[in-house]
């Protein structure tokens, strides 16, 4: 690994007990919350994944619907925010959120495809819009409660992209998720959307339970179709029986 540490810490860091880690994931809380919030999700991939890096990060700010902040978190302002001003917020927080990613994957010398980010709610509207705007970042995106600042344009390339909401979801509707997912399966993605009832906007076991059965099983679309490529090209080399 190298010893350049990203200037921003972490809060939590789940690391393998021998070697070097083959994969690394990222996670990123909500607004008004911290790394702490990710724990459930950082154990679970731990189990899943031993031999990978955890590392749950920090917002870089105090949180701002609350006078003096609080105790609590954000990645990006709230105040005032509202439908014309919000894309604009996160557009000018991506850079800062971009970097701090990349850092950590130069840290664990790892390549992109081997590095995933996860987010719950802010956290993940960053995750989902930092692989729209940033070729080559992470392989993998599992969005919690999240919602896409703006609707994507084109799909990320070589990104799979994993959205897990509460159908109860009072924050930010499933229904708009739903929306993305569709946009996305029609410009070519590789995406999966699963809402689960009764479930409100929480990082809940059941919607942490399933991006693990995602992580697990989900193939992308272009590995099928290499495989396939692959097969054919076996068979046309096969001699006549």
């Amino acid at each position: 690994m190298s010893d350049a540490v990203p200037h921003r810490s972490h809060a939590l860091a789940l690391l393998p007990d021998k070697g070097v880690p083959n994969l690394l994931f990222l996670l990123f809380h909500g607004a008004g919350a911290d790394a702490t919030q990710m724990r459930p999700l950082a154990q679970a991939l731990r189990g899943q994944y031993p031999q990978a890096a955890v590392l749950a990060l920090s917002g870089p700010e105090a949180y701002d619907l609350i006078p003096g902040g609080g105790s609590g978190l954000q990645w990006y302002s709230l105040d005032g925010a509202n439908d014309e001003n919000h894309a604009r917020r996160v557009a000018d927080a991506l850079p800062d959120f971009i970097a701090l990613i990349r850092a950590w994957t130069a840290h664990f010398e790892l390549p992109w495809q081997q590095v995933a980010l996860g987010g719950f709610s802010q956290g993940a509207v960053l995750a989902l819009e930092a692989v729209q705007a940033e070729l080559a970042l992470a392989g993998r995106v599992m969005a919690f409660g999240g919602a896409y600042a703006t609707l994507p344009e084109h799909a990320p390339q070589e990104v799979s992209v994993h959205l897990l909401h509460g159908q109860q979801d009072g924050v930010l509707p499933y229904q708009d998720q739903i929306h993305a997912a569709r946009r996305l399966v029609a410009l070519g993605a590789d995406v999966t959307a699963d809402v689960l009832p009764d479930i409100g906007h929480e990082l809940h076991p059941e919607l942490i339970e399933r991006a693990l059965h995602q992580l697990r099983t989900f193939v992308p679309a272009r590995l099928w179709r290499a495989a396939l490529q692959a097969a054919e090209e076996q068979g046309l080399k096969a001699p006549l029986q």
